[in-house]
């Protein structure tokens, strides 16, 4: 009986605790997030602002940075309110369904912008290693058929991660030991056998991010193979130059990613270190990659500038 009074029969809702260990001292930890928030929102909605008005930027690059900006204010808009809520606020409880939802679109923003990262890399192998034909290869048209792509798969094989989910019924536990709803930490919940859940997971996994991680390193290969080739060093210089926005962005990304995924599966880190380093993953790249393109792009760095000088002359 004990153990039957300890289980859950399709519980109505979860509670998120937060970070274990540093309940105390969550208040505090908020204000910093609350930062990396706001610069992630304002450098986003700059991006967003000025690509589509520069006509400059009307390149494959920026455009798919503009989708990528898109993606990371989508992932600040799920993880923050909640997390900000139980930091400060104490709201530690959330429906199961509006818990699936949260996870669903972490996940599937996570897949979103490994894809575009991939697609960044494949225009920057064609812009090096074949720019006679760079334009005539991403057209328009190519641009749109390759973000659909990305968001076909992700929203498909991440989509069936809550589905799986929701076909459980007994839980040993309502309490999950996170700041947001993340796949692992809802499975471990689950008192019935979950192992399809577990190598469902593995599979999205590797599917999306290995497989981007994969071609990533083979487009920046092929780059580099053909960047040495150049006779004079001014022009390897001036190619490598083009890519270095874009390795920066990647490297921040999957080194965190990987990090929070093998250390939530097969690490024995402190809880409180996982959660913490898992919510930095999620929501330090939305801030520092507008930063990075900005500093790298003298077209967004003037529109910046534009911006400010016109409002504080307003002022």
């Amino acid at each position: 009986m004990g153990s039957i009074n300890m289980s859950y029969l399709n519980p109505k809702t979860v509670t998120l605790i937060g970070i274990p260990g540093l309940e105390h001292v969550q208040f505090w930890i908020g204000f910093p997030f609350l930062g990396v928030c706001l610069v992630a929102l304002l450098g986003n909605i700059f991006l967003l602002i000025i690509i589509p008005t520069e006509r400059r930027l009307h390149q494959p690059m920026y455009i798919f940075l503009a989708v990528l900006a898109a993606t990371d204010l989508g992932l600040c808009v799920a993880i923050a309110p909640k997390m900000l809520a139980i930091f400060w606020f104490g709201s530690y409880s959330m429906a199961f369904d509006a818990c699936l939802t949260q996870l669903f679109f972490i996940h599937a923003l996570q897949g979103m912008e490994s894809g575009i990262l991939l697609a960044m890399a494949f225009d920057r192998y064609v812009a090096i290693c074949d720019p006679l034909r760079h334009t005539s290869i991403l057209t328009p048209l190519f641009l749109v058929q390759m973000v659909l792509m990305v968001a076909i798969r992700a929203t498909v094989l991440v989509g069936i991660l809550p589905i799986l989910l929701k076909r459980l019924q007994l839980f040993h536990s309502v309490v999950i030991v996170h700041s947001y709803c993340e796949h692992m930490a809802v499975v471990k919940l689950v008192a019935e056998d979950v192992h399809i859940n577990k190598s469902y997971g593995l599979f999205v996994a590797f599917a999306i991010l290995g497989f981007d991680m994969i071609f990533v390193f083979i487009s920046y290969i092929l780059i580099f193979q053909a960047v040495f080739r150049l006779p004079q060093k001014e022009a390897r210089l001036k190619a490598f130059n083009t890519c270095t926005a874009h390795i920066a962005v990647f490297l921040e990304f999957y080194i965190l990613a990987f990090f929070s995924f093998f250390s939530h599966r097969f690490g024995h880190v402190s809880p409180y270190v996982h959660i913490l380093l898992s919510t930095i993953y999620l929501l330090v790249p939305p801030a520092l990659n507008p930063i990075i393109y900005g500093v790298k792009t003298k077209e967004i760095r003037m529109r910046v500038a534009q911006i400010c000088i016109l409002r504080s002359d307003n002022e």
